[in-house]
């Protein structure tokens, strides 16, 4: 049976809710560190997950792991693996798709609303989302809308947030799949003046963690189900 392949490239890394929902869908999965060992032939693989990380996208020259994952993904895009990239994962599939990520010109950290748009209503993903629903941020990059993509989700600050290309993959700029624990561990890593640095300090992280965690992460746990189900259609 094929099994789930979930790529992170941060130390501190947890994937969030993530895995706790494939083990609910009766799926096994792979823990991909960026940078040890190999990744898995894509014929073992049933979807593939590519989460954040500090780098740019295009610093391959520096992390040569990078341009592998990047191959990869191209991979599962054509040959129809269900596919969904967190933030630089989202950065990933749009550079596996021959367009460009630059600097945002801002720094997007904390919970921030997301705006779906009308193609959202009927995507598979996206569709559990309602305007206004709080999401966690914390990036500087982004993206013009790949050719062919939908656009699904647009911000107040940047404005591509979630796109679909073709019919099985998806970037989604936003970290919905941290919890309460995670986020904390990142804040603890980050330290109080790297955090201000983006403009927030940690207890206006907390804060607002407070205020939004619950929903966030009961939306999170209900859209990597409904990606568990196309994966257990390849599996």
């Amino acid at each position: 049976m094929r099994r789930v392949l979930l790529v992170g490239h941060d130390p501190n890394e947890t994937f969030g809710v993530a895995p706790g929902t494939i083990e609910v869908a009766g799926l096994d999965r792979i823990e991909y560190r960026a940078g040890r060992g190999d990744l898995p032939p894509l014929d073992e693989v049933a979807c593939i997950v590519v989460f954040g990380g500090a780098m740019n996208v295009d610093e391959t020259d520096r992390y040569p792991f990078l341009g592998r994952e990047r191959a990869l993904v191209r991979s599962a895009v054509e040959t129809g693996i269900p596919c969904l990239g967190i933030c630089l994962g989202s950065q990933m599939l749009v550079r596996a798709l021959d367009h460009p990520v630059y600097p945002a010109g801002l720094r997007e950290f904390g919970f921030h609303p997301l705006r779906p748009t009308a193609a959202a209503t009927d995507d598979p993903l996206l569709s559990l989302f309602e305007g206004g629903d709080r999401v966690f941020h914390w990036h500087e990059d982004t993206f013009e809308l790949p050719e062919g993509a939908t656009l699904l989700a647009a911000g107040d600050h940047v404005e591509m947030q979630a796109f679909r290309y073709g019919a099985s993959a998806w970037g989604l700029q936003f970290h919905f799949e941290v919890d309460r624990a995670e986020i904390e561990l990142w804040l603890q890593a980050a330290g109080e003046q790297e955090c201000l640095a983006w403009g927030k300090s940690r207890r206006e992280i907390l804060d607002e963690t407070d205020r939004f965690i619950q929903g966030h992460e009961r939306r999170a746990r209900e859209l990597f189900g409904r990606l568990w189900e196309l994966a257990l259609a390849v599996a």
